[in-house]
């Protein structure tokens, strides 16, 4: 009799905290989530990893002398230890250094730039803080291949790469730059770091125009110097989003593949993506192997940022206490600063955008009299006749671009509120149970989606597709357009909830605030900026993507980037241009729309 009084003494205590625990809403959604990512990214990483032992039809199979389906060890020892003709050192070792290279230099580069400026709008007094605040978002907003061709096209010359032609500095100024300033590791690096910056500005300008001026106020009475408040307080209170930033851009510049195409294949400076891509077709195993030590090295990244922002850190920066920002007066230096950064922004993100619009007018290439400019690569009628062109009208006129048009804004949209919702919830259950093994396993594999290369992430999935054929088309591009663009929701919602602090949803709680309601109207509204950026990045994102779309794009239906894809192939670079310039005013008015109708913008407005 007692054992079985024991007995249910027992049960009754397991199904007491069983009921404890699915009670908090951060436990349910913790688990949740959990199962969507195993399924939606330990399967795909599984796959990957399998696809590295398999023989594969074609070329591999009789290099291996093994039938197409064996397993075998084979693409590692060609891959790792071969050295006739150097074929490992040049397949895998070099192009490995050279990533680690730009991705650290273009991680650098992002954090110092989009911080450095984050720092100066909101804890300065910066004149011109909007203009700033608004255009910092360009080269983000605009494809990275754009920004690398623009470089290539403003610095190449006949002395070095292919030898084809001059650029403009070589054509107009006389000025001939070297081989190594225009092609290779630096301008890779730096076309990458200014293209991410807008990480560095979003994540860290949100924590700091959140951050409690009180804690910098108490430093201030106690007469510390200004260069120690801010290595003391100001950067341990940044620092998840410092860490959050280093991930998200050495994980996008390690996958990068335009920009190693235009700027390192003419001086045969590669990288593991470029590398990867050229061994897809030929010698599949190998190319996978390279995405796996890819994404194996994101995840040390990952790692560390763990360890950085465990469990035993303490980051809120955000009470219930209303406090209000004093900003650093620059004295003399505000002037020069400021016209120094305007002139910077401009060179960077609108003297690209004036050079595309001139390029999408011209007719032949290299001529820039007024002469040779019409708007008929916009809305002419008849281009097949005057200009020699494939598509008989611009692009305002052709039927094809207005359905790729409506075609990308809605995988955008959608893809974006599915990630973005998804992140916002990520965030919080990994927020309010941080340093618990569920909310680690959901942290990590959040992001796992981001360290794998976007060419093997989206034939992967376009593998899985053809076992469940109504996944097919729309819905397919949307499914990963959503788990590939997670990782930045997720790390925008837990940044804005580690500076949250508790007692502003305990309030809630002890009132009997259900947990959607207390979302809704307390957690939300109070960091809606942060929030909102992520549904902003994904949706600008999704509207700019190529590599992770480009093998999933029905043939029936197009996209805008695969679309100037094509007319670029075919050297219809008005065309190509003219679409790139859509893109851009495409997203802008979206973040228009969105700034008017909630006050936030895709720069969280950082700038007020």
């Amino acid at each position: 009799m007692d054992e079985v009084k024991a007995h249910n003494v027992a049960l009754n205590r397991l199904k007491g905290r069983t009921l404890a625990w699915f009670s908090k809403p951060a436990n349910i959604i913790l688990l949740v989530f959990l199962i969507a990512l195993v399924v939606l990214t330990l399967y795909p990483l599984v796959s990957l990893l399998t696809e590295t032992f398999t023989v594969h039809a074609g070329r591999e199979a009789r290099a291996a002398g093994r039938s197409a389906g064996e397993y075998t060890a084979y693409h590692f020892e060609r891959l790792f230890a071969t050295r006739e003709n150097d074929y490992s050192s040049i397949q895998f070792y070099e192009p490995f250094l050279n990533t680690l290279l730009v991705s650290l230099a273009a991680s650098l580069i992002a954090i110092v730039f989009g911080g450095t400026v984050a720092f100066l709008v909101t804890r300065t007094n910066l004149r011109y803080i909007k203009f700033v605040s608004a255009v910092f978002t360009f080269p983000y907003i605009m494809p990275s291949w754009t920004l690398a061709l623009f470089w290539e096209t403003f610095f190449k010359n006949v002395n070095i790469g292919l030898k084809t032609s001059n650029g403009i500095m070589a054509a107009v100024f006389g000025v001939y730059m070297p081989e190594w300033f225009v092609y290779g590791a630096f301008p890779i690096a730096l076309v990458l770091g200014l293209h991410y910056a807008p990480y560095a500005f979003i994540l860290i300008g949100t924590m700091l125009r959140n951050m409690d001026a009180s804690l910098e106020e108490a430093a201030t009475i106690l007469r510390t110097g200004r260069f120690r408040i801010i290595r003391r307080i100001t950067l341990p209170v940044v620092r998840p989003a410092i860490m959050s930033t280093f991930l998200l851009v050495f994980a996008s510049s390690m996958s990068a593949y335009s920009v190693p195409v235009f700027l390192g294949s003419p001086v045969r400076y590669y990288m593991l993506s470029t590398k990867m891509k050229s061994l897809i077709d030929s010698y599949p195993g190998q190319a996978y192997i390279i995405a796996a030590v890819m994404i194996l090295m994101g995840m040390v990244i990952l790692l560390l940022n763990q360890r950085v922002t465990g469990s035993r850190r303490q980051y809120t920066t955000v009470s219930g206490k209303s406090h209000q920002i004093k900003r650093i007066d620059l004295g003399r230096a505000r002037m020069p600063l400021t016209i120094l950064l305007v002139i910077v922004l401009l060179l960077v993100a609108v003297v690209p955008l004036l050079t595309f619009a001139m390029e999408s007018v011209i007719v032949k290439a290299g001529d820039y009299s007024l002469s040779n400019m019409t708007l008929d690569f916009w809305i002419g009628t008849d281009l097949t006749k005057r200009l020699d062109q494939g598509d008989s009208t611009g692009i305002l006129l052709n039927p094809k671009v207005w359905n790729a048009l409506g075609y990308s804004l809605g995988l955008a949209l959608l893809s974006a509120f599915i990630a973005g919702t998804c992140g916002i919830l990520v965030g919080y259950g990994v927020a309010k149970r941080r340093g618990s093994r569920l909310a680690n396993a959901v942290n990590a594999m959040s992001f796992f989606p981001y360290l794998m290369p976007s060419l093997a992430f989206g034939a992967i999935y376009l593998a899985m597709s053809s076992r469940v054929p109504w996944l097919r088309g729309f819905p397919l591009l949307v499914l990963v357009g959503s788990v590939k663009y997670l990782p930045f929701a997720s790390r925008s919602g837990l940044n804005a909830m580690l500076q949250l602090s508790g007692e502003i949803e305990e309030a809630a709680v002890i009132t009997g605030v259900p947990w959607w309601k207390r979302m809704l109207k307390v957690i939300f509204p109070i960091q809606k900026a942060g929030f909102l950026s992520g549904y902003l990045v994904p949706m600008v994102s999704c509207m700019r993507e190529l590599s992770l779309f480009v093998l999933l794009v029905p043939t029936s239906n197009a996209i805008l980037t695969t679309m100037l894809m094509q007319y670029s192939e075919k050297g219809w670079a008005q065309f190509g241009n003219a679409i790139n310039l859509l893109i851009i005013i495409v997203v802008l008015l979206v973040n228009f729309i969105v700034n008017r109708l909630t006050g936030a913008s895709i720069d969280k407005g950082v700038g007020g």
